[in-house]
């Protein structure tokens, strides 16, 4: 039977690592759709796959797959995305038009108009600068209560001015695609209210905070906090997350400076689901090398999210990143063949247990560095249970085994979290590989650059 599944996955690679499609594929700057290769159109009016995953509920997940003609755009710059999602970003997360978009090169948030990048001082308002800042709210002489007054009013000001730039809206029933090579760089991709969208294979990198906020109430000592996601999902259903790849690039929140004896923390998620969003499936992405990376829910109040947020992570590669892999609060969240590759000093955990969540975690593979354990890799964020099956760890300089990862972290914790978060997943597409092969197949093939585009 091994040998089968080995073999099994063995064509699942020199499937998906075939050659990149011909030439034609990759238009040059003045070429449009008409230049595009007909894999590369097949690829962009693709629905997700029946059974993939809770963004396969419901209606399914189709998003600009019955876009006109007309409605098939190949992008470049910042101006010509924001035209393709409608033409005005104010207003483009409200147009259901059907559209499917081919993203090529490097698109960057900060691009103005006429092509010239901004940087953040340009963004800032004319009351803030970091020095005044950090000379007005110093908890020596402030205090350790929130900032208030002219330069905190200033900087909500400037987060204004970059939340109009660099935070790009994506409407309902869109495709997004990057030809090989693509990067969105600087912005923040937002699906708000936006059912029935699909992103794949794009690089994200780098959606900076110009302005992070402080917030001396945050933890013992007080915390840097920043806004800007990389992908936000937001009050929406049926999205598919795929193959497209997240960091920080050459900005990474480890060379950031340290403020008021803390980490000045630029970046917020990779991809985060909020806000009552629910039936998301993310899969074959890769997550390189961040702090904070995926929340599921971001409130413990009891309200709206209860009966939300339900997702599916499969075939999703966590590498280096320290902690929310993913954090979850309320939502049943299927986690099953991902590859887990955790070092640094600065690890804190790998899935969180929230409040009411109900995560299944199958058949994940771990791979740790030194000074981390099974142990570490669950954290009790005011949550209950955690169903976990059939997950294999290596540990530093050890072969890898099967390990009960609720059962590893009772011993070490208190008060224990139960095995039975009380669901079982059916939405599942193709079959689920055991945790030793999820690296032979989840390395070589997540993340973006790997469709044939």
């Amino acid at each position: 039977m091994m040998h089968r599944i080995a073999a099994g996955a063995a064509l699942i690679i020199l499937t998906l690592s075939a050659a990149p499609a011909p030439a034609a594929a990759h238009p040059g700057p003045t070429d449009g759709p008409d230049t595009l290769s007909v894999l590369a159109r097949q690829i962009g009016r693709q629905a997700l796959p029946t059974n993939d995953g809770w963004a396969a509920a419901g209606p399914g997940t189709t998003g600009g797959s019955a876009a006109t003609a007309d409605q098939v755009h190949v992008v470049d710059s910042r101006q010509d995305l924001v035209a393709a999602l409608g033409g005005n970003n104010a207003t483009n997360a409200t147009n259901t038009t059907p559209k499917i978009i081919f993203v090529k090169g490097e698109i960057d948030g900060f691009e103005d108009a006429d092509g010239r990048l901004l940087d953040c001082t340009d963004l800032a308002d004319p009351g803030y600068s970091l020095d005044a800042y950090l000379a007005a709210y110093d908890p020596a002489t402030w205090g350790r209560v929130a900032p208030s007054g002219p330069v905190e009013e200033a900087r909500v000001r400037s987060v204004t001015n970059q939340t109009r730039q660099t935070q790009i809206n994506v409407g309902p029933n869109t495709t997004i695609v990057g030809l090989r090579g693509a990067r969105l760089t600087g912005l923040t991709l937002m699906i708000d209210r936006a059912p029935n969208v699909i992103v794949r294979n794009i690089t994200f990198d780098d959606a900076r905070d110009c302005f992070p906020a402080w917030s001396p109430t945050d933890g013992e000592t007080g915390n840097w906090n920043s806004q800007y996601d990389l992908v936000s999902v937001r009050r929406s259903e049926n999205v598919w997350i795929d193959h497209n790849t997240f960091t920080d690039g050459d900005n990474p929140d480890s060379g950031q400076p340290i403020h008021f004896g803390r980490p000045y923390q630029v970046h917020d998620g990779a991809l985060d689901i909020t806000h009552t969003a629910s039936l998301v499936t993310a899969s074959w992405n890769r997550f390189d090398g961040r702090d904070k990376l995926m929340l599921i829910g971001s409130s413990n109040t009891v309200g709206p999210d209860v009966g939300r947020l339900n997702v599916t992570l499969h075939h999703n590669l966590f590498d280096e990143a320290l902690q929310r892999l993913p954090r979850v609060r309320f939502g049943q969240v299927d986690l099953y063949n991902n590859q887990y590759r955790l070092t640094g000093d600065g690890f804190e955990y790998a899935i969180g247990v929230g409040v009411q969540s109900a995560v299944y975690a199958e058949n994940n593979h771990f791979t740790l560095g030194a000074g981390i354990t099974a142990a570490d890799l669950l954290y009790d964020w005011s949550g209950t249970a955690i169903t976990t099956r059939g997950n294999w760890v290596q540990a530093a300089g050890k072969l890898p085994r099967p390990v009960d990862l609720v059962a590893a972290y009772n011993v070490a914790h208190d008060p224990d979290l139960s095995p039975d978060a009380g669901w079982t997943p059916t939405l599942r597409h193709g079959p689920v590989l055991p945790a030793p092969l999820v690296p032979l197949v989840v390395g070589p093939l997540a993340g973006a650059d790997r469709l044939p585009l």
